[in-house]
Formats: structure tokens, C-alpha cells, sequence
């Protein structure tokens, strides 16, 4: 499952990161890397953006990173 197709409310668990190496060292800065419990915060109105928590640090991605972060999905939205 990828970190884009969750919801608001969702966590999850970082499995893995599809990308190139310069994105996963910035992602890496911002504390999002395999092993990570994540949780969806809000998305934007045409799903462009979405915000996750992860290690208390609220973090904001294009719908484009989202799509090459693999997780395992943990807890459905309320």
C-alpha cells in the first residue's frame, strides 16, 4: 500500500522508499524512513498535498512523494 492512498486519521508503518537518492536523504531529514510510524493529518481539496505526523514533526508532501513511500497499513480513520 503507499502512503497516497491513505485518509485522514490513517496510520501506518514506513515499509519502504521507491525513490531516488537525493528525495530519500531530504524525506530522511524531515524523520520519515523505514520503520517509521506515521499518521495522516490532513490532505488538501484536490488530494495535491497531504500532511502526516511522524516523530512529532508535522510534515507536508506532494501527492507524488506520497505515491513512492511504501507502508503498512496499522489503524483506520475514525
Amino acid at each position: 500500500m503507499k502512503l497516497s492512498d491513505l485518509h485522514k486519521d490513517d496510520q501506518a508503518l514506513i515499509i519502504g522508499i521507491g525513490t531516488d537518492e537525493e528525495l530519500k536523504a531530504r524525506l530522511f531529514s524531515f524523520g520519515i524512513a523505514r520503520g517509521t510510524k506515521i499518521s495522516i493529518e490532513a490532505c488538501s481539496l484536490g488530494k495535491q498535498t497531504v500532511e502526516i505526523m511522524a516523530e512529532d514533526t508535522l510534515i507536508g508532501l506532494r501527492m507524488s512523494e506520497a505515491q513512492k513511500i511504501e507502508v503498512e497499513f496499522l489503524k483506520a480513520s475514525k
